[in-house]
């Protein structure tokens, strides 16, 4: 009896969808029970975003944390995966988002942790590395990749502005809407979306006129701008709203901060 194509190919599809169903039913089932005390302890020590919380805040912030582990794999690179990575880089997707209860990364699938910085063609030797955060396209559509030097720099180095994480979970919430373009349309309203693209121009404008200290890099495009400020917000709130009032009360409503700080 001969197989043919079309048989075998079905049989690969069928293949892939059961492991695929049972490895998503083995990830949700990984972090049923509450995160361990040890994770409990790093987000307190290394997390100010976590540790500013009250309890009820926590608790939830925890939940997430358990929600994301469940859907997203974290994978090393040439690296392990350690304790405080996976704290680190669960506590950076749910920053940017721990006010939107329903929020899912629904196009987020892994996320790949390379020791150090990358180049574009993800190169981890030489001099050409630059790179130490990417969401992927095309093949690497559902995967991001971060360098564990600088996530870890983004939350134990408290004094500057920078977070490699919560930079990349930003372009996640940019790619929502189906375009990485620093207009995150699923935070906007459409009257808010002419706003905040007036407001980004003239903040993109006072950057090249050397009248901001938000990082230059932001001048890239839009899409690095917003993620450049979201790092920014999130990392050191009180100088930015003493630095750029009007740009903290836009990205306060849009991450729907505001609205949470007056309830508690």
């Amino acid at each position: 009896m001969l197989i043919t194509i079309l048989q075998i190919t079905a049989v690969l599809i069928f293949l892939v969808l059961f492991i695929t169903i049972v490895f998503k039913i083995t990830r949700k089932s990984h972090f049923v029970d509450p995160l361990p005390d040890h994770f409990l302890n790093l987000l307190d020590e290394h997390v100010d975003f976590y540790h500013q919380l009250d309890e009820p805040g926590k608790k939830i912030f925890e939940k997430r944390m358990q929600q994301f582990y469940a859907e997203v794999r974290i994978t090393g690179i040439k690296t392990d995966v350690e304790d405080l990575d996976q704290v680190l880089i669960g506590a950076a997707a749910v920053i940017p988002v721990f006010d939107f209860k329903e929020w899912e990364y629904t196009d987020l699938h892994e996320v790949l942790l390379y020791p150090d910085a990358f180049s574009r063609d993800f190169d981890q030797s030489g001099y050409h590395r630059t790179i130490t955060g990417m969401v992927g396209s095309g093949p690497l559509q559902n995967v991001m990749i971060l360098s564990k030097q600088a996530l870890r720099h983004g939350f134990l180095n408290k004094e500057d502005k920078s977070n490699a994480a919560i930079h990349e979970f930003a372009h996640m919430i940019d790619k929502m809407d189906g375009a990485v373009d620093g207009v995150p349309q699923a935070l906007l309203s459409k009257q808010s979306v002419i706003d905040w693209q007036k407001l980004m121009r003239e903040t993109m404008q006072a950057m090249r006129n050397g009248e901001s200290d938000i990082d230059l890099y932001g001048l890239t495009n839009e899409a690095e701008f917003f993620a450049v400020a979201s790092e920014y917000f999130f990392k050191q709130p009180e100088l930015f709203q003493q630095k750029h009032l009007e740009l903290y009360a836009m990205m306060e409503q849009m991450f729907a901060r505001k609205e949470n700080s007056n309830e508690q």
